[in-house]
Formats: structure tokens, sequence, C-alpha cells
């Protein structure tokens, strides 16, 4: 029986790496305020990987009139992962506007 159970778990060690290996992170503006129209992927932090850990990062971001960010702010989320996001938000760029807005942001990193 303990036999199988090492037999077992060499095969599962393997696989669980491979799925780690394929993670990726998702972004979802959900402020319906300015359009996103161009947008940078965060990476998933190596250490968030090792570590199993998943979940959505939440920013409000304070948006200039020429469609780049002005500040980021993060409201909940795993603050590894945030840090991650962070950086990808603040080089999105959002349609042109006559005036400054508030976007709230989602990002979702997924395994």
């Amino acid at each position: 029986m303990k036999a199988f159970s090492l037999a077992a778990l060499v095969l599962v060690i393997p696989c669980s790496l491979a799925l780690a290996t394929a993670v990726n992170a998702q972004t979802a503006d959900n402020s319906g305020h300015r359009k996103v129209v161009s947008r940078v992927s965060p990476s998933y932090p190596t250490i968030a990987r090792n570590l199993n850990l998943s979940g959505m990062v939440k920013f409000e971001v304070t948006v200039a009139t020429s469609g780049t960010v002005k500040s980021v702010q993060l409201l909940g989320g795993n603050p590894v992962l945030g840090q991650s996001a962070e950086s990808a938000v603040r080089e999105w760029k959002w349609e042109k506007s006559d005036h400054e807005t508030v976007e709230h942001v989602e990002v979702q990193f997924n395994q």
C-alpha cells in the first residue's frame, strides 16, 4: 500500500508542476466609463506560483485626459499578486476624454 502511495505521488508532482507553468493572468475592466485601448498582461509572480496563490486584485485607477494612468490604488487582493498587477495596469492606456476619470479594474490570477 505504501509503495502505491509513493508511486502515485511521483506521478502527481510532475503533473502539478506542468500545470503551474500554464498559469496565466486575466484582466477585466469593470468600470464601464472609458474603454481600455491598450492592455499589458501582468506576469504571474514566481513566489505566488510556488505557493499556489490565485485570486482577484482590485484597483481604483485615476486616468488622465490623455488616457494614461495618473495613479493606482490597491483596493483588495493578495499583495504579492497586487504588485505584479499594479505594474501592468500602470502601462494600460484608455481612450482620450475631456476630463479625468476614476476606473475600477479587476485583475484575476488563475491556476
